[in-house]
């Protein structure tokens, strides 16, 4: 039986006189976080520390509106409250299944000191592995429906720090490899946004609960200042809105080491519980598909003499997943649209009829007789409105078809098509505005009412909303392993194929946001047949090692069939690693070089290892002392066999095994470009 403790407590609650220099503080409740905030004339800002290590300096709140004065000075402090907060949550799926959410929090609110006498909320709670604040708007008269023209938050650094990042000013997908410069070279960025000081502490900004707001990037004003950049509506306007309301948390992440970061669920914490009262359709799962042979150019996605989205080829698929115990199969390509330039034409799809080759009832009836689901597949072209239109409808046929999760896309321009004026005129909203957050509520919210669960790619960041609607399951919104098909050949590191170190930052920068659906597990790392120019940077041992490195409750066994027909021997582990984890711990890590990840499956008492390196070989040793004390395991072990590298011999691969528990020193040898995953088998206590 599973306890759960609950603890709120109103510390103190303060009136204040009016005055402008008062200040207020608190600590996490470790003490290892502390935020101040203060008035300087009137302005309101505010403080972080770290210990007694300065994060954030003196940077300041407020926000610009549209026809009315800002809200960004002439403030006093009208109340102070001051409560704690200690629970134990339960994930419906997850990377852990117990998550404990204690926080302290300080709440100031501000009033104006001259007319229209306006408030304005500022809430900071302080945890042990970072902190979160968002603004609330207070139901008031003079205040009621307004235009957020900017908001003013910043994020003065202390240094100028070594940086992770992509650019926000570029084109619409986030599909870009992370720089790596100081930050004095950094531009405008998209987040999460991770840093290290000088001392060695990680750093990662992002934000939390983004609900009809504009989605977040960081702007680099000079002198290690940074400040909240939001994406705007067609007409300039950042923000509608109407009181009472309430912006996204806005997050630092804080931690000693590279994997406190990992480790760190203050993202989710921010969010609002689960709004799904029955959950148990959501299912975390494996699967394979009609995917990657279009990227190697094996099928088409439009019709013709090689369409892939075939009756056959389907019952194919299908019949390889109940042979290996696959729980869907995707098909994409399966309805009309992809014929034609469908990126740029846009109003194409249609999301209820398939292709003439493609029995969608037969497929579907078949899946289900093998103890498989069909996933279904809506590449919206980023024609938002037309596919509103017809979503209701597209999942109602898909629920009773008995599909359980959809594969969503967004390709499109830099942006999308919100209305049509009586004219004729379309007017067009970013990618990532408020305008899209919206339409991706919208779909979350009309999927659960249908039972489907959701995987999102080219969509809005993640914020941690798996928490309150579990149905969103991951997403992609960055670069996957279809770069790695598209690559040159000639020259990699210019072209659009993943460099073998890639995979080494995602954890600490991509993925602190939540799950990504990056597809692992190719197994034919050269494309011989198909793409010779082209291939996978990695060692076979590697691929199998991110199954357990980057995490998704929705993991794809991304290769062809026949392929892993051929590696019988690599198809095992990813036929028995999980996809839904009791716990996860960071063995060691540093950012852009290595990590190793273990992990727990939620129901069994087996463990799963993930090591991974970039170039450089490495060689790890440690204690398997997360292993149940006394009891005894045998190790799977998929490694890279001392001559294998990524560029020379990627098929260098070792599978054995050996009898360990958990005084075990237990030795990790990574190829250059290499990995290695293992399987803690438990066996005895």
């Amino acid at each position: 039986m599973r306890i759960q403790t609950i603890l709120f407590s109103v510390i103190s609650l303060v009136l204040f006189s009016a005055c402008t220099n008062q200040n207020t503080r608190i600590e996490s409740p470790g003490s290892a976080n502390s935020i101040e905030f203060f008035l300087d004339e009137g302005v309101p800002y505010y403080a972080v520390q770290h210990g007694d290590s300065p994060v954030i300096t003196s940077s300041r709140l407020g926000f610009e509106l549209q026809d009315q004065p800002a809200l960004d000075g002439g403030f006093e402090i009208s109340s102070v409250e001051k409560s704690s907060f200690d629970e134990t949550w339960t994930q419906v799926w997850g990377e852990k299944e117990e998550i404990r959410n204690h926080y302290n929090e300080l709440k100031v609110t501000l009033k104006e000191t001259e007319e229209p006498n306006r408030e304005l909320s500022v809430v900071f709670r302080a945890y042990d592995d970072g902190i979160g604040f968002r603004y609330e708007f207070p139901d008031q008269s003079n205040l009621q429906e307004f235009n957020i023209m900017d908001e003013l938050t910043e994020f003065n650094m202390t240094g100028d720090h070594e940086s992770w990042w992509i650019g926000a000013l570029q084109w619409n997908r986030y599909e870009y490899l992370p720089e790596h410069t100081r930050l004095a070279e950094v531009d405008t960025v998209v987040t999460p946004f991770t840093m290290k000081t000088e001392d060695g502490l990680y750093l990662a900004l992002h934000e939390a609960a983004l609900v009809d707001y504009s989605t977040m990037n960081i702007e680099h004003t000079g002198d290690n200042q940074l400040k909240a950049n939001l994406i705007p509506w067609h007409d300039g306007v950042l923000v509608r809105a109407s009181t009472p309301f309430k912006t996204p948390w806005r997050t630092l992440q804080i931690g000693e080491q590279a994997g406190d970061l990992v480790e760190s669920y203050l993202t989710l914490n921010l969010n609002e519980p689960n709004k799904i009262e029955d959950t148990s359709w959501i299912e975390p799962a494996k699967y394979v598909g009609i995917w990657w042979e279009m990227h190697l150019d094996k099928s088409t996605w439009g019709s013709g003499p090689i369409h892939g989205a075939t009756t056959e080829n389907a019952m194919k698929y299908i019949d390889f997943a109940a042979e290996h115990g696959f729980d869907h199969v995707l098909v994409e390509g399966w309805n009309p649209g992809w014929d034609g330039d469908w990126f740029a034409d846009g109003v194409v799809f249609d999301f209820t009829r398939p292709m003439d080759d493609f029995d969608l009832e037969q497929v579907a009836e078949y899946a289900l007789d093998n103890g498989v689901r069909l996933m279904g597949h809506h590449e919206t072209s980023a024609s938002v409105e037309h596919y509103e239109g017809q979503m209701e409808e597209a999942f109602q046929l898909y629920e009773e078809l008995g599909v359980r999760s959809v594969k969503m896309g967004y390709v499109g321009h830099g942006q999308e098509i919100f209305w049509t004026d009586e004219d004729g005129n379309r007017n067009y909203e970013w990618h990532h505005g408020q305008h899209m957050v919206r339409h991706h509520q919208k779909v979350v919210e009309l999927a659960a009412k249908y039972n489907i669960s959701l995987n999102v790619h080219e969509g809005v960041k993640d914020t941690g909303l798996r928490r309150t609607w579990p149905n969103l399951m991951t997403r992609e919104v960055a670069r996957g392993q279809e770069y790695n098909a598209w690559g040159s050949g000639e020259n990699v590191w210019d072209g659009p194929g993943n460099p073998p170190n890639y995979v080494t930052i995602l954890p600490f920068h991509r993925n602190l946001a939540g799950p990504f659906d990056y597809t692992p597990g190719i197994v034919d790392l050269l494309f011989d047949e198909y793409k010779p120019d082209n291939r996978i940077n990695h060692t076979l041992a590697k691929e199998l090692a991110l199954y357990v490195v980057i995490y998704s409750p929705l993991q794809m066994a991304a290769d062809l069939p026949e392929n892993y027909e051929e590696r019988s021997d690599a198809l095992q582990f990813i036929k028995d690693v999980p996809a839904d984890w009791h716990d996860t711990k960071v063995l060691n890590g540093e950012i852009g070089k290595y990590i190793t990840t273990v992990r727990k499956d939620r129901d069994s008492e087996d463990w799963y290892l993930g090591s991974i390196t970039d170039e450089e070989p490495r060689e790890f040793t440690f204690t398997l002392d997360f292993l149940n004390d006394g009891d005894s395991y045998i190790a799977q072990i998929y490694r890279d066999s001392e001559d294998a590298d990524w560029d020379s011999n990627p098929y260098g691969f070792v599978v054995e095994e050996m009898e360990v528990d958990s005084d075990t020193e237990f030795t990790v040898n990574l190829a250059p470009g290499g990995g290695q995953a293992v399987r803690f088998m438990h066996v005895s206590e």
